[in-house]
């Protein structure tokens, strides 16, 4: 039987909207920077620590890893891609896709609308994605599970799905 991978989909925390400042230098807002530990804890919570990240290179996105892996055990090693400032499924899958195969939790963090189409991508307009098909907040994260190798990740099954707003821990 093949092993398990997860994917953790995070969406960056809530960011600042300050006039002139170019949109990949935008640092996150006071929600923002409150809500991220939020998901850490979370993760910690339900097992989902990830051996690897790999991350947008805009400042929000950074910024929200940061205060995330704050609350993990240990420090996480961490790969900054152009192709996810912005990027489509094919880009977010294509860098999930070069995951050493020994990597069995990956977290993804980047922008939206990438997150929520990558992860209906995987794992279809079932029932159980109808949260993610409704909105994929600032902050949150999708953990999804699939048997295929992450060279040739076709499909995968949400299993969780996080909100800053349903978890105050």
């Amino acid at each position: 039987m093949d092993a398990t991978r997860w994917l953790i989909v995070v969406r960056h925390a809530k960011s600042d909207w300050s006039e002139g400042l170019p949109d990949h230098e935008r640092p996150l807002a006071a929600r923002g920077l409150r809500d991220a530990p939020r998901l850490g804890r979370w993760l910690v919570d339900e097992g989902h620590v990830p051996e690897l990240v790999v991350c947008s290179t805009a400042r929000r996105t950074r910024e929200t890893w940061l205060r995330v892996s704050d609350e993990l055990p240990a420090p996480t090693p961490i790969e900054y891609d152009d192709d996810l400032y912005g990027g489509d499924v094919p880009e977010l899958l294509n860098a999930v896709r070069r995951t050493p195969p020994e990597v069995t939790t990956l977290a993804l963090v980047a922008h939206e609308p990438g997150v929520s189409d990558v992860t209906l991508h995987l794992a279809g307009h079932g029932e159980e994605t109808l949260p993610v098909q409704a909105k994929f907040p600032t902050g949150a994260a999708a953990v999804l599970a699939t048997t295929d190798p992450w060279d040739a990740l076709r499909t995968a099954r949400l299993v969780a799905f996080f909100r800053p707003r349903d978890f105050t821990g």
